[in-house]
């Protein structure tokens, strides 16, 4: 029988604090401070979870509605590149109007209680044309990145029109701005670091944080910038035949190295290191600002990354001992085009990887349109984790067994880790998958964690259960929720929420191929009923034969008078999950369409949901449910009870306009030519093809758009090839994608309305040296399928 043993170490001695030259406002009602192991807000452990948004590709007339779609996810700090070039193109042209307004998105991310975390560059990478750099800065000096003063003068006006625009939305001022990042990727020049620090500060800017990316081994300038942290579940910027690489595989493994010499490894000599990986371990807390919230294509190199992979890897990093978890991008988005150049990191600009001139969609868990993914649910599940128990997490230390895996390819080794207090209580951490290679099931495991006090160890569960090959989860051990102990549960937290009847429901999700268990001491439990079968064994009450669900609701009645509920919902259920403010009082909502829980509005909106469909017609469950049924527009609405839910459906109207949009015309106008002859670029690696092929090899097809498509339409196309773009019948390049085996969406209102789409497919070359992840026949290029795609979206409000 597999049993797995730890002995949690002798807790370490109290973190450093105010050792760092951090400082938020002396106003500020919530004081930001940094202690050498976690973040504290308002003097309590704090563990941000930051999500990246690019607003200068994203259409300003969709930010709101996006950043709360965020928010609802579980992000608390809205992280952003400031990206020079689509601001200043031009000299003295700086534009901050349409979707370049900084200043509006930061009042945006003010309303609805988000966290901003500008990074200013002034290099940002982002695949972007010299990494954001302007071309007219780039002519200027043979010396960017540098304390070279003919770059630090064009470098000054960028930072004080920044400021301006952040004027009013410091902490000083009640604004959002918490943290403020410097360059990007930069390994080797400290100093310059430094100088950019001051000379921010110079121009206005001003941040309780001073954060800078720390990959690659960084040197930084001593205490004045907190190093953040990344890790992603696969690269575009490898090689095509590279497979996958090791810098990717370590980040499915709990380790305390918390260095990816990996991320921008193909703009740095990877022999180069700064500084030793573990050089800031002593001084600062592991946090982060890339965990990859998905991945961009190349050229050369198109990966897929999947749902597992993002979650597998966020629960990993949080079992590691992360203390702040920061998505890139947790929002995808489009380039806009350039006036004298297109905008993408390409081979014209000597950087290694051709990239999309429109698209950077990132498999983000919401997508370039603001697309559900089904990743979003799997992090959401881990934020409401952390919204809810993140200030006793984040200070507990992260342990690993002694029997750990044997290197970064031991699959047959179980991978787990525990965070405790270093007395009694803590989370246990599991992952079992990892992409590309399935990781095998362990049956009739167990574990014994033993604590270094005198609290006995803890042995669990009683009866020996297989983790599924793919599983990923946390357990509680000895946590304590209004009074009741739950010693363990074989169900990962969710959340609590509190229902009219003044109990505290604790919720749980189980996962697929365990039976739960659920572990409460006898001593704070003075009665128990509900689901399940109760048996008394060692000082606890034992409670299993649970059926995961709505109904999986175990009350009690706990020793010191209170009412606590556990309610176990099966793994799709919990998925389902948000949690938020609605109509007035905090409520958990289950629905498998997209929820938007909007405060200042006083609104519940939801939102179709592309990615799978959902039921129909629409359904939410709520806990506890409003005094009133809601009431929404061109609907009625029926509640039934469900569990300790109500269970709210939505009957559309029928007189409602909502007709589905018929089939989209599609003609094929000309069948594609012979692939364009492969050619290489930067480090030999295959260079996308010119834009000429497009006008005399592609094979085109017309598509006829209505000029009355609903809001938020996408026109999904299935097709197969090597290149894809959209252009106008004026020639305007509007979409573009590269193969990699997913659907292409474009979203309608992008799209001239009434007026013949053009979509020119170029066919892949046999010898082409490009990675995909599904096969793409040679010499062909073809749309299969054309459909429009309607997204509904539905306002619930207060009766």
């Amino acid at each position: 029988m597999p049993h797995h043993h730890i002995q949690v170490p002798t807790p370490s001695p109290p973190p450093l604090r105010d050792h760092l030259p951090f400082s938020d406002a002396p106003t500020a009602p919530d004081p930001i401070a940094v202690t050498s192991r976690w973040l504290t807000r308002a003097g309590r452990p704090w563990f941000p979870v930051s999500g990246e948004f690019h607003y200068s590709r994203h259409p300003a007339a969709h930010w709101e509605e996006e950043l709360l779609k965020m928010k609802a996810g579980g992000i608390t700090a809205v992280a952003s590149y400031l990206i020079w070039i689509h601001h200043e193109e031009t000299e003295g042209d700086l534009r901050f109007d349409g979707d370049r307004d900084l200043r509006r998105f930061a009042r945006l991310c003010a309303r609805h209680g988000l966290d901003l975390i500008p990074r200013i560059g002034p290099w940002s990478h982002a695949e972007v044309r010299n990494g954001g750099l302007p071309d007219w800065v780039m002519a200027r000096t043979h010396a960017p990145r540098t304390d070279d003063p003919s770059y630090l003068t064009a470098v000054r006006p960028w930072f004080e029109a920044v400021a301006a625009q952040l004027r009013g939305l410091d902490r000083a001022s009640g604004g959002p701005v918490i943290a403020l990042q410097i360059e990007n990727e930069l390994y080797d020049q400290p100093d310059h670091l430094l100088t950019l620090k001051r000379m921010a500060r110079d121009a206005g800017l001003d941040a309780p944080l001073w954060t800078s990316t720390a990959w690659g081994g960084v040197r930084l300038p001593g205490d004045e910038l907190l190093p953040l942290y990344g890790g992603y579940p696969e690269t575009f910027w490898t090689e095509h035949d590279g497979g996958w690489p090791d810098t990717c595989r370590k980040h499915f493994f709990f380790t305390h190295q918390r260095d990816d010499e990996g991320i921008g490894a193909d703009l740095r000599p990877t022999t180069v290191r700064g500084t030793d990986p573990s050089a800031h371990a002593d001084r600062f807390p592991w946090a982060t600002c890339e965990l990859g919230g998905g991945m961009a294509v190349a050229y050369h190199r198109r990966p897929r990354v999947d749902a597992a992979d993002i979650g597998a890897l966020g629960l990993t990093k949080i079992g590691c001992g992360s203390v702040w978890q920061g998505y890139y991008m947790f929002h995808g988005g489009t380039n806009p085009l350039g006036d004298l150049t297109t905008l993408q990191e390409s081979h014209a600009t000597a950087y290694p990887n051709d990239l999309p001139v429109l698209t950077y969609d990132f498999q983000a868990p919401l997508g370039e349109h603001g697309q559900y993914r089904p990743s979003y649910d799997e992090l959401r599940l881990q934020h409401l984790l952390l919204a809810e128990f993140g200030e006793r997490i984040a200070p507990m230390e992260s342990a690993l067994p002694a029997d750990g895996p044997d290197g970064q390819h031991d699959r047959t080794t179980l991978r787990w880790a525990v965070r405790t207090d270093g007395r009694a209580s803590g989370f246990l951490f599991v992952t079992n998958h990892q992409p590309h290679e399935p990781l095998p099931a362990h049956e009739n495991t167990t574990f014994t964690v033993a604590f270094p006090g005198t609290e006995p160890p803890l042995t669990l569960p009683t009866t020996p259960v297989t983790v599924p090959s793919g599983a990923y989860f946390c357990w509680p051990l000895r946590l304590d929720v209004a009074g009741l102990r739950l010693d363990w549960a074989t169900a990962q937290p969710v959340c609590t929420v509190a229902d009219d009847d003044g109990r505290t429901i604790l919720v749980l999700a189980a996962t697929d191929g365990i039976d739960p268990e659920l572990a409460l001491d006898a001593r704070t439990v003075g009665k128990i009923t509900g689901a399940g079968t109760v048996r008394r064994e060692a000082g606890r009450l034992l409670v299993t034969g649970l059926r995961p669900g709505t109904e999986a609701l175990v009350e009690t009645e706990t020793a010191d008078g209170g009412r606590v509920a556990l309610l176990v919902l099966d793994a799709t259920t919990a998925r389902t999950a948000y949690k938020g403010t609605a109509w007035g009082a905090p409520r958990l909502i289950l629905s498998p369409y997209g929820v938007v829980l909007d405060e200042e509005r006083d609104e519940v909106r939801l939102h179709t949901r592309t990615d799978a469909r959902p039921a129909e017609p629409p359904v939410l469950a709520v806990l506890p449910a409003p005094p009133h049924p809601p009431t929404v527009s061109g609907a009625t609405l029926t509640g039934t009870p469900d569990g300790p839910l109500t269970r709210y459906t939505l009957h559309p109207d029928p007189t409602t306009p909502g007709t589905p949009l018929p089939e989209p015309s599609l003609t094929l106008l000309r069948p594609p030519g012979p692939p364009p002859a492969p050619t290489t670029g930067v480090l030999a690696r295959a260079s996308a093809p010119a834009d000429e092929h497009y006008d005399a090899v592609a094979a085109v097809y017309r598509v006829d758009v209505p000029g009355d498509v609903p809001e938020g339409t996408l026109l999904r196309l299935h097709w197969t090839g090597d290149t894809a773009r959209a252009y106008t019948r004026t020639g305007e390049l509007v979409a573009d994608q590269f193969f990699a085996g997913h659907p292409w969406e474009l979203a309608a209102d992008r799209l001239p309305p009434g007026e013949p789409l053009l979509l020119k497919l170029l066919p892949p070359a046999p010898d082409a040296k490009v990675h995909l992840p599904v096969e793409a026949p040679p010499g062909v290029a073809e749309v299969k399928r054309a459909e429009w795609v309607t997204r509904r979206r539905w306002t619930l409000r207060p009766a």
